[in-house]
Parts: C-alpha cells; sequence; structure tokens
C-alpha cells in the first residue's frame, strides 16, 4: 500500500514540475505531460464539486432542531 501511495506522490510531483517548466516554454513531452496533469487535476476537482451538490441538495435532517437542547 505504501508504494503506492509513494508512486502517486511522485508522480503528482512530477506533473507539477512539468506544469511548472511547460510555462517557460518546455520540450513537447512536457507540454504533453502537463495537459495531461491539468486535465486530471480539472477532472478531480469536477467530481469533488459535484460530489459537495449531492451532499448538499438533499435535505438536512440533522440541523432540523430548534437549539432548545431538550
Amino acid at each position: 500500500m505504501s508504494v503506492i501511495l509513494l508512486l502517486l506522490l511522485a508522480a503528482a510531483v512530477g506533473g507539477a514540475a512539468c506544469v511548472a517548466w511547460a510555462e517557460r516554454c518546455g520540450p513537447r513531452w512536457v507540454r504533453i505531460v502537463a495537459s495531461v496533469t491539468l486535465g486530471i487535476t480539472s477532472m478531480v476537482r469536477g467530481a469533488q464539486k459535484s460530489s459537495r451538490r449531492r451532499t448538499t441538495s438533499g435535505s438536512s435532517s440533522w440541523n432540523t432542531d430548534s437549539g432548545g437542547g431538550e
């Protein structure tokens, strides 16, 4: 399990480095890796937003008391 986490961390750091390098007109393969990294990032952000919408769009019955403490 820790090997997988280390690989994911290395991929994230490498992707971020490629994004920074691509902004400075790096080679073509760096721009491709940066594009893939930014695409994955936007997909993850979209999934988080839709997840938040699903959890907040339902009724919040856990917070319906008037705060009387009874």
